[in-house]
């Protein structure tokens, strides 16, 4: 059935600097999207970089959630390392309890939790590091949303540990069919053609539908739309994707809100 009229938020991947060096354009990212997953200073980030984004984030009304990650700043936390689950529900407290106090110091808040590259895709399938994910968060704030990939281990073990969860879409990647994300070595893994994903995002909203590498659809809940602010062309096709949605009657607001 499609929809004509909707509300969903638009966020983006920000913060993944480190000292001079920058990545992406935030500041043009932060002018479009309604939530920021920002990095904690594992696979990227620095207490500079984090604070400098959530105060630019807050002044425009922008959600900002927590983005953790693995150790990892050479992988940009995009190589999978093998953690226990008492290891990885560490390493996540960490950095939400990190994005918590740089946030307070910007007079912003944390609102949710978004894992990050890596540790997200393992998380899809692995009930024990999802698991793990979701009990840090709880552990540290109860009252944190988890942003999480429909129809996978990490939207079920949220869901079992009483967390308010939200569910996202990637506008910018390919999905297999058991909707976990295509492995960024297959061609056409990453999209790039900024009109292409807006259409592409459209339709997911619209219809409820997320289409496969095989040509399928598969129907889930749609309460976010990601794109990633550190590849090519991201502030374009941000900007392409708000149109789009606007034109097709859907409104943007942040999942999570904006706390007070």
């Amino acid at each position: 059935m499609t929809r004509t009229t909707a509300i969903v938020d638009l966020n983006a991947d920000m913060g993944e600097g480190y000292g001079p060096w920058s990545m992406g354009d935030d500041i043009a990212l932060l002018d479009v999207v309604t939530s920021a997953n920002v990095a904690c200073g594992f696979h990227a980030g620095d207490p500079s970089t984090m604070a400098a984004t959530f105060a630019a984030a807050r002044v425009r009304g922008v959600a900002i959630g927590a983005h953790p990650g693995f150790d990892d700043k050479p992988g940009f936390g995009r190589r999978p390392i093998p953690h226990t689950t008492a290891e990885v529900e560490r390493l996540v407290a960490y950095q939400i309890g990190a994005a918590q106090a740089v946030a307070a110091l910007a007079g912003h808040r944390i609102s949710y939790v978004k894992a990050h590259g890596a540790l997200n895709n393992i998380a899809q399938t692995d009930t024990g590091i999802a698991r793990a994910i979701a009990a840090a968060t709880r552990a540290v704030d109860r009252d944190l949303m988890l942003l999480v990939m429909p129809e996978t281990a990490a939207e079920r073990t949220a869901r079992d540990a009483g967390l308010v969860i939200a569910l996202e879409v990637f506008a910018d990647r390919a999905y297999l069919d058991d909707l976990t994300l295509a492995p960024r070595s297959i061609p056409g893994a990453v999209l790039h053609d900024a009109e292409a994903i807006a259409a592409r995002v459209t339709r997911m909203v619209t219809t409820g539908r997320v289409e496969t590498v095989s040509g399928a659809t598969r129907a889930v809940g749609i309460d976010s739309i990601c794109l990633h602010g550190d590849t090519p062309g991201a502030v374009a096709s941000a900007r392409a994707v708000r149109a789009a949605l606007a034109a097709a009657g859907v409104r943007l607001a942040p999942f999570a809100g904006i706390p007070a």
